[in-house]
């Protein structure tokens, strides 16, 4: 009789089951989420890596510059203070390091290979700057 009842109702839920169904119950096995990513977010790029490195009479920075040109980058050293900078068309990097001792600044050299750049400063004797200050 509660079948017939059932029927008649017209707002009654209608279900199907198998019972002892090997298969097992995967709810909501159609429904999955896409993460989509939006054009208008900026993709940054990760930071340039930078080490100072100090020897016995040289300080050696290296600093990791893919994706640049020889020609692209710029190096300045004023007192203890580094400065490196590189420009492309669409990006641009700087960045200004405190060296750990004085440097002379005309004793610089550079080498860049496979997107590494490489800076050698001789270091300053404190004699001479005694010297000159005193």
């Amino acid at each position: 009789m509660k079948v017939f009842n059932r029927a008649k109702n017209k707002n009654a839920e209608r279900r199907f089951g198998a019972k002892n169904s090997s298969a097992k119950h995967h709810g909501n096995a159609y429904k999955y989420r896409v993460q989509r990513t939006s054009a208008e977010k900026k993709l940054r790029e990760p930071k340039h890596l930078i080490d100072v490195l100090e020897g016995t009479d040289e300080i050696i920075i290296v600093a990791e510059f893919a994706g640049f040109n020889r020609e692209d980058l710029r190096v300045h050293v004023k007192g203890e203070k580094l400065t490196v900078a590189a420009e492309a068309l669409d990006r641009k990097y700087r960045k200004s390091l405190n060296l750990p001792k004085r440097v002379i600044p005309n004793t610089i050299r550079t080498t860049y290979k496979n997107g590494v750049l490489e800076i050698r400063l001789k270091k300053a004797e404190e004699k001479s700057i005694d010297k000159i200050a005193g």
